[in-house]
């Protein structure tokens, strides 16, 4: 019968090499959507949850035999799942009623768990929750943007010259579409024109994606507005 506390190199290659791959699937996506947490991030993660849970399982295995000694393989694991969640916060922004950075938060977490499921040698679990992933952050994506997208805030960003009287307008435009706005934001803009400019930014929530050619249009033909943009916050 194997020693279960005992593992070759050849089975420790096979596991880290496979955290690196699954974690840059996962990573290449985020990545790709220019988040925080991109390649290198999430491959690091899972690589090191793996060594961790390698290290919790067989690191002490000189120590087996000794007669006050217990070994729990699952406590090394327990903590990387807590600690996990430091990192995690750190790509979740707060801006008024705008919170964006979740979905980086939670791959960065389930990365850190297929670490661990790899390091244990639990592949299948491992491979199959790699790929749900991926799917739920690629295709279900898309189907959020195509069918929830008017529930999405988007960051309506506006350079005028400091007028009376434009902010008024821009209003009565966006409440015509039945635009609702979350939250307004003005600073000053530097500009090497002799009239003072400020950006106005609107956090706001579309009814349809369709319209907002024609915001955009309406906002810009406005007297004193001199650009405009419209972004989506991003998860």
């Amino acid at each position: 019968m194997e020693n279960p506390w005992v593992i070759d190199q050849l089975h420790i290659t096979i596991r880290l090499v496979l955290a690196l791959f699954l974690g840059g699937l996962i990573g290449f996506e985020r990545e790709v959507s220019s988040h925080a947490a991109g390649l290198r991030t999430h491959i690091l993660v899972c690589v090191g949850s793996a060594l961790v849970m390698l290290l919790s399982m067989y690191g002490f295995s000189a120590f087996v035999n000794e007669v006050n000694v217990r070994i729990d393989p699952s406590r090394l694991a327990a903590q990387v799942i807590s600690g996990i969640g430091f990192l995690g916060a750190g790509t979740i922004m707060f801006n008024g009623r705008s919170i964006t950075g979740l979905t980086t938060a939670a791959s960065l977490w389930v990365v850190a768990g297929i670490g661990l499921a790899i390091g244990a040698g639990f592949y299948y679990p491992a491979v199959l929750v790699c790929f749900m992933v991926l799917i739920s952050l690629f295709i279900l994506n898309k189907v959020e943007h195509k069918y929830f997208n008017g529930k999405k805030v988007r960051v309506l960003k506006i350079q005028a010259i400091d007028q009376p009287g434009t902010l008024g307008l821009i209003t009565t435009i966006l409440g015509k579409r039945k635009i609702d706005i979350k939250q307004i934001k003005l600073e000053e803009s530097e500009d090497d024109s002799k009239d003072n400019h400020v950006q106005i930014t609107f956090h706001v929530t579309i009814p349809k994606p369709s319209i907002i050619g024609l915001v955009l249009e309406e906002t810009n033909q406005i007297q004193g507005v001199t650009g405009v943009a419209i972004e989506n916050s991003k998860n």
